[in-house]
């Protein structure tokens, strides 16, 4: 498992950030203080503060973790 600091604090970045993660088959979670949510979920990622930087968790998966990381780069 990976863990990054991301900021969302934009609509259009949740979008994108929605976009790149769906074409993945990882399991990838956004953490916001005790909140854990799937980071494919437009309506999760709604549902907690953006207004802070919230962790990205990326689990081991047949994708390459670093992959996935070089994607999200663009937000």
């Amino acid at each position: 498992m990976k863990e990054i600091e991301l900021s969302l604090d934009s609509i259009d970045k949740v979008k994108n950030f929605v976009s790149i993660t769906a074409k993945f088959d990882a399991e990838i979670d956004l953490v916001s203080g005790r909140y854990v949510i799937d980071a494919k979920s437009i309506m999760g990622i709604f549902s907690i503060d953006l207004s802070k930087p919230v962790r990205l968790r990326i689990h081991e998966g047949r994708e390459n973790v670093e992959d996935i990381i070089n994607a999200l780069g663009s937000i």
